[in-house]
């Protein structure tokens, strides 16, 4: 099985069409060795033909461009997405349905019944593509079962419920329910290996933990650096768990968390903002990442496992 990260930002991507914070600004002027990235996604293959997409950013079109495999053109309309599941319904994990609308059969969609509602009223989007090509709905529970990915033979997805937050438009922002937020178990039988993937995550409780060990790899939230980031930079009056993501330093946070876990474990942070200094190359943030076995994803970056 193979997972490619088609963008590793987190909403507005790297540099952000609007920001001139010193990352922005440093990309744009060459002044930083940083590379530029889209907003967060990912897909999933068992044979390399047909693909789950997980989460469709504002940036897909870019995406499939960069990506040969998800247009192998095997015939004169072709994709090589066969199903998409959404984590969340934040915007910038979404809107990039809009952009698949030209699709020539009906899309399966994956979606847990409180990312649904918020899809079905507060950003329509199931209403609107009903318009289009049409979604083929498939909810997802969050009890642990395994799910068959349709058009994806052989892959199955294992949803975990996360501590996080509902996008700013839902109405349910301030009393998040089980299920707005999930994360996503992927075992490959044949080589027995396991990915645990949350590009949202406000809290490692001691269930997700175990979860997390009992991983080949972990592809988790690595947005904020710290928790008052945004704060520090005048660019908002929210910190980061204010947001649903835990940052990564200080007491209790993700390097913190991912240290309880085996040396044998890979440990790759995705959806990074633009803002946090781990962008660059060869700042200490990095280099402190490193020390502790820490990866960062970047556009174009495989898993096979």
């Amino acid at each position: 099985m193979r997972i490619r990260v088609l963008g590793s930002s987190a909403g507005g991507g790297f540099p952000q069409w609007n920001c001139n914070c010193p990352n922005c600004d440093g990309l744009r002027k060459g002044t930083i060795n940083a590379q530029a990235r889209t907003q967060s996604s990912i897909a999933i293959s068992v044979n390399g033909d047909d693909w789950l997409l997980v989460n469709a950013s504002p940036d897909i079109l870019k995406q499939i461009q960069q990506t040969p495999a998800l247009q192998p053109a095997r015939s004169i309309r072709d994709s090589g997405i066969a199903s998409v599941l959404l984590i969340d319904a934040q915007i910038d994990h979404v809107t990039g349905m809009l952009m698949l609308r030209e699709r020539n059969s009906r899309l399966p969609l994956l979606v847990t019944p409180e990312v649904r509602s918020d899809l079905s009223d507060g950003f329509p989007l199931t209403r609107m593509l009903s318009h289009y090509c049409g979604l083929d709905i498939n909810e997802l529970p969050v009890d642990g079962t395994p799910v068959d990915v349709p058009g994806v033979q052989g892959l199955q997805v294992q949803p975990v419920a996360l501590d996080s937050k509902p996008p700013p438009y839902s109405p349910f922002r301030g009393n998040p329910r089980k299920g707005d937020n999930i994360g996503l178990i992927i075992d490959n039988p044949e080589t027995g290996q396991r990915v645990f993937y949350a590009a949202g995550l406000a809290e490692v409780t001691p269930e997700l933990l175990a979860l997390m060990q009992s991983a080949s790899i972990v592809l988790v939230d690595g947005t904020f650096w710290t928790n008052d980031e945004m704060q520090k930079l005048g660019l908002s009056p929210k910190a980061a768990l204010d947001m649903g993501h835990l940052p990564q330093s200080g007491p209790g946070g993700m390097i913190e968390q991912l240290d309880k876990l085996p040396s044998s474990i890979r440990k790759v942070l995705i959806h990074i903002n633009n803002t946090n200094p781990i962008l660059r190359e060869d700042s200490q943030e990095r280099a402190e990442l490193t020390k502790h076995g820490i990866e960062v994803a970047f556009d174009g970056m495989e898993i096979d496992f």
